[in-house]
């Protein structure tokens, strides 16, 4: 597959990490999602694409169209039609906040349909991308459409979430709560609000998701992972939660990325 993306010109750049576009054949149908610090956007231009939550207890979904997808904090699984057109919005974790008159919490771990967010605006943001053939179109066409959504007057304490949020993306997770509200001059409670109404998670949840990503995208086949150096307190702490997000061990996940390199950045892994 095809994956041509590229991050919005200012102020989008702020909530958003990458507009793109993923065209061909998968080279795996079924993938596993571990979390991610993102929340999404998909526009589905083909045939329709399976979803599955790794609870057990939620059916699993088929769109054709599009949905929206806030933070997730475990891991899902979808399946690739034979070909896919797809087009999407890496979010940053609060960055959807400012598209959407929905409480972060309503998009946590779900999967919502575009029209159910966007009243009534599916059909004719696909037909004005339906036609076109060139990505750079595409894009252009979509980042306009995210920028006439962008709320003027930003909603109250999410420019405290942005300057926080932004000392997790650069420290990958790896800063102390304690140290994030007395930066921010705020209690905890205060900051724990403002994220989980802007985000849908408390600020020590996102900084476990994105530590988890850091280390799963820098993930060197050759040799185990050292858990003290990814930040965890013990082996046994760090493999639940290692297999809670992927749904494999440490050293599963390392076979698999030998047999199954991934593309920079590409963080889920066949579904064998």
């Amino acid at each position: 597959m095809e994956y041509v993306g590229q991050v919005p010109a200012p102020p989008l750049d702020r909530f958003i990490d990458d507009v793109y576009c993923l065209t061909g054949v998968p080279t795996h149908r079924r993938m596993n999602v571990p979390p991610m610090p993102s929340a999404h956007l998909f526009l589905n231009l083909g045939d329709p694409v399976r979803l599955w939550d790794s609870d057990p207890s939620v059916p699993p979904v088929v769109f054709a169209d599009g949905w929206f997808m806030g933070l997730w904090t475990r891991r899902f699984l979808f399946e690739y039609p034979a070909r896919v057109r797809l087009v999407g919005v890496h979010f940053k974790p609060w960055g959807m906040s400012p598209f959407v008159d929905m409480p972060a919490t309503e998009l946590r771990d779900r999967w919502v349909p575009v029209d159910a967010v966007w009243r009534r605006s599916l059909d004719r943001i696909r037909n004005r991308i339906g036609d076109l053939n060139s990505p750079a179109e595409t894009l252009r066409v979509v980042e306009a459409e995210l920028r006439s959504r962008l709320a003027e007057a930003p909603s109250r304490g999410l420019g405290l979430v942005l300057r926080t949020g932004g000392r997790l993306e650069t420290s990958h997770g790896v800063v102390p709560v304690g140290a994030l509200t007395d930066a921010a001059g705020v209690s905890g409670n205060h900051l724990a609000a403002q994220f989980k109404s802007h985000v849908g998670v408390t600020p020590k949840r996102v900084a476990r998701i994105y530590r988890f990503a850091r280390l799963i995208l820098s993930a060197d086949t050759r040799r185990p992972f050292d858990w003290a150096e990814a930040g965890y307190f013990d082996q046994a702490h760090f493999g639940k939660e290692f297999k809670d997000f992927t749904g494999c061990t440490p050293t599963e996940f390392l076979d698999l990325r030998r047999r199954h390199p991934a593309e920079s950045e590409f963080p889920p892994i066949p579904d064998e």
